[in-house]
């Protein structure tokens, strides 16, 4: 496992950033990097890797990764609904877009679909409470959830998905 020689420039860029002594707190842009290079997820030689690029210990890395919920620990899919949990978008009906979802693609908080397509992941605050419930999938926003729309992203995903084969 090893970045690209562009890739390693962006890091030593990264790093770069913070004063001699201080590349610690390059780990979240770095781990970022990682999780898009190697397959959107950090495994625990990824994790090590990155954290040799620092010169910092790797538990210092899995305390960040394990923290932070845009960090994924094990693989995805290739479509990704993070579905805001926090009060307001509750109050609006979270919970039941999240059952529509297991109920639809037979996936809890956590699991990928068997094709590898879809994820399911509930996240604290996504800041967007006045468009609740909502969902983060890649790097958009959907918004005021429904069974409906649920349905026509399911869908579209799918259809990015052939046209892509």
């Amino acid at each position: 496992m090893k970045f690209s020689d562009d890739k390693l420039k962006e890091v030593q860029q990264i790093i770069e950033r913070y004063p001699k002594g201080k590349q610690k707190s390059a780990v979240i842009p770095v781990l970022h990097l990682a999780q898009d290079e190697f397959g959107g997820w950090l495994s625990a030689e990824t994790m090590d890797y990155v954290a040799s690029l620092l010169s910092i210990e790797p538990i210092e890395v899995y305390e960040v990764a394990t923290f932070y919920s845009m960090y994924n620990l094990k693989p995805v899919g290739k479509y990704m609904f993070e579905v805001c949990q926090t009060g307001p978008c509750m109050l609006n009906g979270s919970d039941s877009i999240v059952k529509y979802i297991y109920d639809k693609l037979g996936i809890k908080p956590g699991e990928t679909t068997a094709d590898g397509l879809f994820t399911l992941k509930t996240v604290e605050c996504l800041g967007a409470c006045g468009y609740a419930p909502m969902m983060q999938l890649g790097k958009h926003y959907r918004e005021h959830l429904t069974k409906e729309k649920i349905d026509a992203i399911v869908d579209e995903c799918r259809k990015n998905a052939a046209s892509s084969n």
